[in-house]
């Protein structure tokens, strides 16, 4: 295989491990690494990363001495997983020798597809940092200036308001043939969000004399969401649109080389590790905001995010209770009501069946995250839904504690199955009672997460801010690009 070659390859997102191991072998063999580290859990212990927390210590300890089960539910410490997603981008970015904004935007597309296929599914904040790098990639990319010196739609963002209907009716007239210029910047108006989402495809029937009749596919708009994006094919088997070598599915001025981008794009990551170092600090700076003295909160399993962001406040001199639920059949619960009792908490531990009884005496409701989804609903540890469901009954807030690296660009199409998994119900029900003709007939379920829907959750702390669920769309459209979702 001849360079030219190769490098042809990495317009094709399946093409990317071809590429790597054609021109970068050693890139090729971190990304493997991973993958096996991934696939056999050993992102188990913040010890791995030599910056964990006497938190993380002990959600490692929590996956050594208990079992299989314990160790997939509560053994690992996500953010830890992000960082090292981080890295492995950085490393993998910084040396390969891709030229343009839409090599590296295949190149991320490849990895992202990787390491989805390697594990990642379970772990949605892998897949949301592939989609937040592509989308500095893309914004570094419409910042950068072409070497031509294009720049005459930079100042598009300052346009009038009673210009607004031009920009629609203009945007209306578009063909799919339609490019950018070079180096314009995102339209973050009102009418860019109105025809980025949720389609960027229309369809006009017409009908012949013969009576058949024929779609004709146009491309809506050339909005910051889908600007020169290539029709979709129906038939093709490609996730990530039409043939690259048909037609161009990024904007026009992607495919140009610029100086200074791989220092921006490699700026802008050391910026996103930066934040997730300082991501409990910034949740916890939070923390006398939300809780105060003589309150009564109410907690699910183990979190190690929740455990500080309690400890937080209690070392700046808030005095309250915490009542922390066992979380069965992992018993998550016990590990945090011990370390929060050792840091000087009152805390009492109840069994999950008590949780609706006890709840007309709580004041909040704190509940961990796996992910925050599209729609401002939450997957959290299984039961917290029963949680949530009790805290509406009583009119009890719930708030959800959850950096912004596990806001997830999907929607709960799938109901309870959203981004959940099933393991042995071994923890449940002991498999030497299935010779019993009753329970042989039972069939037992032990889903790892729950689904709570957005009315549910009053508020989502963050370490940016607090936010309502309705306001995670917007987050969203400031995180990742719309055609990065998927």
């Amino acid at each position: 295989m001849t360079n030219n070659n190769a490098q042809a390859n990495l317009d094709d997102p399946a093409n990317v491990r071809r590429w790597l191991q054609a021109n970068h072998p050693k890139q090729l063999a971190l990304l493997d690494k991973f993958q096996i580290d991934l696939r056999l859990g050993r992102f188990a212990s913040s010890r791995d990363g030599g910056r964990g927390s006497s938190s993380g210590d002990q959600v490692g300890n929590i996956g050594s001495n208990s079992s299989t089960h314990q160790t997939y539910q509560y053994g690992k410490e996500r953010r830890l997983v992000t960082s090292h997603t981080v890295e492995l981008l950085r490393s993998i970015v910084g040396p390969t020798r891709w030229k343009t904004a839409a090599q590296l935007l295949t190149l991320l597309r490849g990895l992202g597809n990787e390491l989805h296929d390697a594990g990642g599914y379970r772990e949605p904040a892998i897949g949301n940092m592939v989609r937040r790098v592509m989308f500095i990639v893309r914004d570094e990319a419409d910042n950068v200036p072409s070497s031509a010196g294009g720049d005459a739609d930079n100042n598009r963002n300052m346009e009038k308001i009673d210009e607004l209907s031009e920009q629609v009716s203009s945007k209306l007239r578009m063909s799919p043939s339609s490019t950018s210029a070079p180096g314009r910047g995102k339209e973050l108006s009102l009418a860019s969000m109105l025809w980025a989402h949720p389609q960027h495809v229309t369809m006009k029937h017409s009908r012949q004399q013969s009576g058949e009749g024929i779609s004709d596919m146009r491309i809506r708009s050339d909005s910051f969401g889908s600007t020169d994006s290539c029709a979709v094919n129906a038939t093709s088997s490609n996730s990530f649109g039409c043939d690259p070598a048909a037609t161009q599915i990024y904007p026009s001025h992607y495919y140009m080389q610029r100086d200074g981008l791989r220092q921006s794009v490699m700026e802008a990551i050391e910026e996103v590790r930066g934040e997730l170092e300082d991501l409990h600090k910034n949740i916890n700076d939070q923390a006398t905001q939300h809780i105060h003295n003589g309150e009564i909160i109410l907690t699910y399993a183990f979190s190690s995010t929740v455990e500080w962001f309690l400890k937080t406040a209690a070392a700046k001199k808030r005095k309250f209770q915490v009542i922390v639920c066992e979380g069965a059949p992992h018993f998550g619960g016990h590990v945090l009501a011990k370390s929060l009792a050792e840091a000087g908490i009152d805390t009492t531990v109840i069994h999950d069946a008590a949780i609706f009884a006890i709840m007309a005496r709580v004041n909040k409701v704190l509940l961990p995250a796996h992910a925050v989804l599209a729609n401002g609903g939450l997957v959290a540890p299984s039961g917290c839904n029963i949680v949530a469901l009790a805290a509406a009954q009583n009119s009890v807030p719930v708030v959800a504690v959850a950096g912004m690296f596990k806001l997830c660009p999907l929607y709960p199409h799938e109901g309870q199955d959203t981004l959940n998994d099933l393991i042995s119900p071994s923890s449940v029900v002991d498999y030497s009672l299935m010779g019993d003709p009753i329970l042989s007939e039972v069939e037992f379920v032990n889903p790892v997460h729950d689904y709570i829907t957005p009315q549910l959750i009053d508020l989502y702390v963050t370490n940016i801010g607090g936010f309502q669920p309705s306001y995670i769309y917007r987050l969203l459209a400031e995180y990742y690009h719309s055609d990065d979702w998927e």
